[in-house]
This record gives structure tokens, C-alpha cells and sequence, in this order.
């Protein structure tokens, strides 16, 4: 038998099923988003799909713990629509700030700094959620106890070694990592309405500059 997987105790398969809601749009979206160019512009399309992903985090902070899979899907599908938006755009959009002949360099920077950006951002909400859970149990157990690393532990799904750490409170650990979790979503769907707002206005301040004489 499959061992589960982190707090919700999936399989590796029903995981694997679940982020296909999440991956599958990054597959059709940006194609969707090429065509929709010739009615929007790539400003209005990215920050429309910053919006979508930051409507799909808020759906999934309402439906978890909720549901099934099935309640988790949609929000996930949502997310990845969101995501697929200015996915396939982002290269071009790099690309038309640089001399041609410098397309090239311009493409290698521009992948770096996103796979890069990827990992930080990740690390970032990791070590976000580890302090949401940290401070939730410190609201309920003494201090002198190892909540940060109880905390750390739950934050990567490892509910096992964090029970090890502070015994007896499994279901202080899980309802602290659940609502944390909310936290988290709720706060990147907030940084993702804001973000939105950013991209139109950078990128309509851009056109106007290049449009002046």
C-alpha cells in the first residue's frame, strides 16, 4: 500500500491526480492567451490572470478540509487557468524590451531569474506557513517546548516527526497547520489582487512613455 502523503494523508497516485487540475491548464492556457492578443493587450491579460489565481487561492482556502479531491479540483483548475495567463506570454514581453541582437542573453537572463524566483518564492511561503503554525501553537502551549521545529516539521507535512517533538498534541498540530494554511492562501490571493493591479500600471505607464514623442 502507497504510504499517504503530508497532512491531508494522500496516496502518491490521488496527489498525483489532484495537481493535474493544477498542471493541465499550463498546457492549452497559453495558447488560449496568444490568441486572445489580437482583442487584449498582454498588460490586461496578465493582471486578468493574477486575478483568477488569486480568486482560485481564495476558493481553496474556503473549500479545504471541507471536501474531497473532488472540492479541491476546481480551485486548483482555477489557479492553473490563472497561472497559464501571462505564462506564455512572459518570454515575448521580455524579449520586445531588448535589441534584437541581444535576444539571446536576454531569453537566458529572463529563465534564470524566473526558475530562481521560483525556488525564493517557494522557500518564502514555506517559512511563512512555519511561523502561522508556530505562533498558533504558541497560543496553546508553553513556550519553553520546541514549537519553531514542531512548527518547521508540520509546515513540509511531516506530522509524524512533528508529534515526536511536542507528544500528545496531533490534533493541536493538525488544526494549527490547517489554519495556517488558510492564512497562507488568503495572503498570497491578496499579494496576487495587488500584483495585478502593479502589472497594469507598469505596463500602461511603459506603453504611454513609448507612445510620447
Amino acid at each position: 500500500m502507497a504510504m499517504p502523503i503530508g497532512i491531508d494523508g494522500l496516496s502518491p497516485l490521488a496527489a498525483g491526480r489532484l495537481m493535474i487540475a493544477l498542471a493541465a491548464p499550463l498546457l492549452l492556457v497559453p495558447m488560449l492567451a496568444a490568441l486572445l492578443l489580437r482583442w487584449f493587450n498582454a498588460a490586461t491579460l496578465c493582471a486578468a490572470g493574477l486575478l483568477l489565481a488569486a480568486a482560485g487561492l481564495a476558493w481553496l482556502a474556503q473549500v479545504l478540509g471541507h471536501g474531497g479531491a473532488a472540492a479541491l479540483a476546481w480551485p486548483l483548475l482555477l489557479i492553473g487557468t490563472g497561472i497559464g495567463l501571462p505564462w506564455g506570454l512572459m518570454d515575448g514581453m521580455a524579449l520586445n524590451v531588448v535589441e534584437t541582437q541581444r535576444a539571446g542573453m536576454a531569453t537566458g537572463i529572463f529563465n534564470t531569474v524566473r526558475i530562481s524566483a521560483d525556488g525564493v518564492a517557494l522557500a518564502m511561503a514555506g517559512a511563512v506557513l512555519a511561523g502561522l503554525i508556530a505562533a498558533a501553537l504558541a497560543q496553546q502551549l508553553p513556550a519553553d517546548l520546541p514549537l519553531l521545529a514542531a512548527a518547521s516539521r508540520a509546515a513540509l507535512g511531516d506530522i509524524e516527526q512533528a508529534t515526536q517533538l511536542l507528544p500528545g498534541q496531533e490534533t493541536l498540530l493538525r488544526a494549527s497547520y490547517d489554519a495556517a494554511f488558510r492564512q497562507l492562501l488568503g495572503l498570497l490571493a491578496g499579494m496576487g489582487v495587488a500584483l495585478a493591479g502593479l502589472v497594469l500600471y507598469l505596463l500602461r505607464k511603459e506603453r504611454t512613455q513609448a507612445s510620447s514623442p
